[in-house]
């Protein structure tokens, strides 16, 4: 099959090679496309350098041209960057300003991402509409990915979104236990980037519930010690390192009876976010910096494998969870964390929302089941951010100021009328030249 990639030439593209050679995909042609034309000649080339070294079968093309890229695709993958790390460090930036959390897409930041965004990747579904093969799946990758596929769906395209978070818990899990990754099936729901985990099956029995009773445990000895987080024995310790492992302290993470995803941090550390990221160097900046020194490794002609420094880039798992879901969608029925239409999942929200759940996938596509009963704390903030996505949809597609403010307005991290009126003016005067109506 024919597989195309919008976004290319990230430098993040050989770790996606690497796993199409290694796993095994029946790939003719992999087609990376990017109108970045240097930039996609540098990994290009390095992909077909991987794929040639791995005595992968299939041959790897580059193109600027969507139309040569795109055409008889059975499957296209969108990964793509709408102003690049510039327009990334802005939107973990300005909302600073405002006393609100800057991240790429968590809150104002996010929604930046979403209007500059949203029109290209609808622009390039409507291509591959045309230009793929019938019943071509889209996956989406780009941030916020749960936007984004609210996005494609709405417009009719046959599409899911993809996140590498649910599957990089499976491997915490699968690593504290000591079993193949494989193995661990995950009760993974909410939304992109607002996410727990509530059950953790390996071989059919879930050990979740020993890990929390583990948290538990540790932190009543802690407390009976006078201790915090220094001079547990060994067994608490290694507890502590997995709550730490996802960003949160093991109260916390118990007090849930879940995992939650690292974003939470956001909402249930939203000062301390703030104060850290004040006067720091951003993700963007530090990314940027890496992705120079990776390009000038991919130039070297004898560089056939993936550097150590691509590990440092992000996206941790992504290849793997990304040709996973493509095996599946494309005959292998197995089960994965996918954005997918509500339609009674999350009975407390409406069919048309875009939920983040492990579902077992065919090439009929996901299949979630109903999830149940849930925590009154997760039902409200999933309720709360599915308005606010609803409504960063609305303001991605049809543009007006007005739109914009009501998002932010709705979003629990904003939720003041004085400070959505200020993030809207900071939201406009950064990404105005990416919004054509802007001035209307």
């Amino acid at each position: 099959m024919k597989i195309a990639v919008v976004g290319g030439g990230s430098t993040y593209t050989p770790e996606l090679v690497d796993g199409v050679a290694r796993i095994g995909l029946p790939v003719t042609e992999l087609a990376l496309i990017d109108p970045a034309a240097d930039r996609l000649g540098v990994v290009g080339s390095f992909a077909a350098r991987i794929f040639a070294h791995l005595g992968h079968p299939g041959r790897v093309t580059w193109t600027s041209d969507p139309v040569a890229g795109l055409s008889d695709a059975d499957a296209v993958l969108i990964q793509l960057r709408v102003g690049g790390h510039a327009a990334r460090t802005s939107d973990e930036t300005f909302p600073l300003e405002c006393g609100c959390v800057g991240q790429e897409t968590t809150g104002a930041g996010g929604l930046a991402k979403a209007l500059r965004t949203v029109p290209v990747v609808l622009d390039i579904a409507e291509q591959a509409r045309r230009l793929a093969r019938p019943g071509a799946w889209i996956v989406n990758f780009t941030n916020p990915v749960g936007i984004m596929t609210r996005a494609l769906l709405d417009a009719g395209h046959r599409a899911v979104g993809l996140c590498n978070v649910a599957i990089g818990v499976q491997r915490r899990i699968a690593a504290h236990h000591a079993v193949d990754p494989e193995t661990v099936r995950l009760d993974h729901f909410g939304l992109n980037h607002l996410t727990w985990v509530r059950s953790a099956h390996v071989d059919g029995v879930d050990v979740l519930p020993e890990v929390l009773v583990d948290l538990d445990r540790s932190i009543r000895r802690a407390k009976h010690a006078g201790r915090t987080d220094q001079g547990h024995p060994e067994s608490d310790k290694k507890i502590d390192r997995l709550a730490e492992d996802i960003g949160f302290p093991a109260d916390l993470v118990a007090a849930q009876r879940a995992i939650p995803s690292y974003y939470l941090r956001y909402f249930y550390h939203h000062d301390e976010e703030v104060a850290a990221a004040r006067g720091t160097q951003t993700r963007g900046q530090a990314v940027a910096e890496i992705e120079r020194d990776l390009l000038a490794m991919y130039a070297d002609p004898t560089l056939v494998t993936k550097p150590e420094l691509l590990a440092k880039r992000g996206g941790a798992f992504y290849s793997e969870a990304a040709l996973g879901l493509l095996q599946s969608l494309h005959g292998v029925r197995g089960f994965h964390s996918v954005n997918v239409r509500n339609r009674g999942t999350l009975p407390f929200l409406p069919d048309e929302a875009v939920v983040e759940v492990t579902a077992p996938v065919t090439p009929d596509g996901p299949a979630p089941e109903p999830r149940g009963w849930l925590e009154p704390s997760q039902r409200g903030l999933i309720s709360h951010v599915s308005a606010y996505e609803e409504l960063a949809v609305a303001a991605a597609v049809q543009g007006g100021r007005d739109r914009v403010y009501h998002a932010l307005l709705a979003h629990p991290l904003v939720g003041q009328h004085d400070l959505a009126e200020k993030l809207t003016d900071r939201l406009l005067a950064a990404n105005h030249a990416y919004l054509n109506w802007a001035d209307a």
